[in-house]
């Protein structure tokens, strides 16, 4: 190999039969750098001059990268001529929406551990509001980004404003993955093109002397594992969707712990839920309210249900009936603690939020679990369970056993309950019914209307 001395990358290689011009130089493909060798022709056919120029030229198609797009383009293009059959005609115009999507879902979403309702999230926005584009070529969204824009004002005034962000923002995602396999896409994303709605952050969280007129309001509800769990929501200020899927298994009353395997961000933001003297009472009310009315389903779930999956999926109230629930619980958590003086590090590890900064990253949660974290959650459960008023002997701080109790829990059954319409199979008209029964008769004595078949009248204890 004889190298140009003015041309780096430039050299002729010298054969036993003939001499021929080369260059060779490295270029960046998806965060690596490869390198790049191609014979320009033969020494005997064209002077040095000549070679040099052409040089020039593919050496800065090789750096580039252009010449690594051409020659992918062309191979793509021999397959498809060679196997028409198996969608020659969609791989010519390149990649589609529906190809990327397929491709960022496995490859980037399921790989790196991304929670259900992410995926899920995800796949409505592009299933349901890009449905007529999922056959495009990214190619064209990237050349017309009005397009782009526009689909953002349709869903604003059809779907509101917070799912035309979303949305947009799933589009951006894909796109930017799509094009680190796929070049020749336009480099400025579409989404670029956007006007983003401003959307104000919701202002929902209960101050402490709120806490009064929400725990009048929970103490009248009639479901018993509806009840505990609304409440468990407010004195663990977790996400509703974690706690719902929350598991027997998971929950270890030695260590006074409740694991939370797979919450918003994946497997690798799993973490445990110190628990206090009032959250552990929640929870075996729950567990046993569960054990009487399903049976079945509690054997697995802590907040059972009668749904498909067997646990609770729909954690929704009507206003008038509980004002706060859901997030307006996980936010009205991070007030009181702000008035019960925990520090800003304190809340951020008991809500499992991101450590801000370098130094926040250098502690190591579990070893503040026992100690440190179980003494400032008791601090909170402590304020909050204050504010219920009553003796000390009504709910909140009610005992598991006493769950329905005529004169200590005097709440109505729920008539969505299965128990209940076992119990009460006959409408008003004599007619049969599967959801809504009749009103409970003033000689039935609080819950006791919900067991007093088949299952017996010890059983009665189990619901509010």
């Amino acid at each position: 190999m004889v190298r140009d001395r003015d041309l780096r990358g430039f050299f002729v290689v010298v054969g036993a039969r003939k001499k021929t011009y080369v260059v060779q130089a490295e270029f960046w493909q998806d965060g690596q750098r490869k390198g790049k060798r191609l014979a320009i022709g033969a020494v005997d056919e064209m002077p040095v001059r000549e070679a040099r120029i052409a040089a020039k030229g593919t050496l800065a198609r090789i750096l580039s990268g252009e010449l690594h797009r051409e020659e992918a383009q062309a191979r793509a293009a021999a397959e498809a001529a060679a196997n028409p059959a198996g969608g020659g005609a969609e791989d010519s115009k390149g990649v589609t929406l529906r190809q990327a999507w397929a491709r960022y879902r496995s490859s980037h979403m399921e790989r790196k551990g991304r929670s259900e309702l992410t995926i899920e999230n995800y796949a409505d926005h592009v299933d349901r509001l890009f449905c007529d584009w999922l056959d495009k070529p990214l190619s064209e969204l990237g050349e017309t980004p009005g397009m782009v824009a526009d689909r953002h004002d349709k869903i604003t005034h059809d779907n509101g404003p917070g799912i035309a962000n979303g949305a947009m923002r799933t589009l951006r995602a894909i796109y930017n993955h799509a094009r680190k396999r796929n070049r020749d896409l336009p480099p400025e994303n579409p989404t670029l093109a956007v006007d983003w709605n401003v959307i104000k952050r919701r202002d929902t969280a209960m101050g402490v002397e709120d806490l009064t007129t929400w725990f009048e309001q929970a103490r009248r509800l009639r479901h018993p594992i509806r009840r505990e769990f609304h409440l468990f929501t407010l004195l663990s200020g977790s996400r509703p969707a974690a706690l719902l899927k929350a598991r027997v298994e998971h929950l270890n009353l030695r260590e006074r712990v409740l694991h939370i395997p797979r919450p918003k961000g994946g497997d690798d933001r799993a973490f445990d839920i110190p628990l206090s003297r009032a959250m552990v009472r929640c929870l075996v009310r729950a567990m046993r309210a569960s054990r009487f009315l399903l049976p079945d389903q509690a054997t697995t779930w802590i907040f059972a249900g009668e749904s498909r999956e067997g646990h609770m999926t729909v954690h929704r109230e009507q206003r008038q009936v509980l004002c706060k629930f859901g997030n307006d619980l996980r936010q009205t958590y991070r007030t009181v603690g702000q008035a019960a003086g925990l520090s800003e590090l304190d809340c951020h590890l008991l809500m499992n939020h991101s450590l801000p900064g370098v130094n926040a990253g250098y502690i190591t949660r579990a070893k503040l679990l026992a100690g440190h974290l179980r003494k400032a959650q008791e601090e909170i459960s402590q304020l909050v369970i204050d504010q219920a008023g009553g003796d000390g002997t009504r709910w909140p701080m009610l005992p598991s056993r006493k769950i329905g109790d005529p004169l200590r829990d005097p709440t109505p059954p729920d008539r969505r309950t299965k128990a209940y319409c076992e119990a009460n199979p006959l409408t008003m008209e004599g007619k049969p019914r599967r959801r809504v029964g009749r009103p409970p008769t003033k000689t039935t004595v609080g819950a006791h209307i919900l067991f007093n078949g088949p299952r017996g009248r010890g059983a009665g204890h189990a619901t509010g």
